[in-house]
């Protein structure tokens, strides 16, 4: 039975994505490390990414991110817009996010990420 990919977005100066890392190496998961600020996902990837998540473009933006407020992100309104911000940007996604399959969890408490090795 073949067992699905395991792709982490993945910052290692982030304790938390650090420590998501860590919790699937403990589950014996061999993820796929993405590092998304060395190489910048496209907005596809990042739409998809989304889509996986059932979330909006904010819900995984970090707010609270110096570049966010310079950049005005807060006044804007297009998804489209917040998604190409973040594909120029990479800084501002949350992380750490895991995908599996048709799946994906923000780890955020990092123990989210072991929804994704259950069954």
């Amino acid at each position: 039975m073949a067992t699905e990919e395991i792709i982490i977005w993945h910052n290692p100066r982030c304790s938390k994505s650090r420590e998501a890392l860590k919790l699937l190496e403990a589950e014996g998961v061999e993820a796929k490390v993405f590092k998304y600020l060395d190489e910048k996902p496209t907005k596809e990837q990042i739409a998809e990414v989304l889509k996986l998540l059932n979330a909006k473009p904010r819900d995984i933006m970090r707010t609270k991110e110096a570049l966010y407020k310079e950049l005005g992100l807060k006044d804007v309104e297009s998804d489209e817009a917040l998604i190409e911000a973040m594909a120029e940007n990479p800084k501002l996604i949350e992380r750490p996010i895991v995908i599996k399959g048709s799946k994906a969890v923000l780890g955020r408490p990092p123990e989210r990420v072991l929804e994704l090795t259950k069954g």
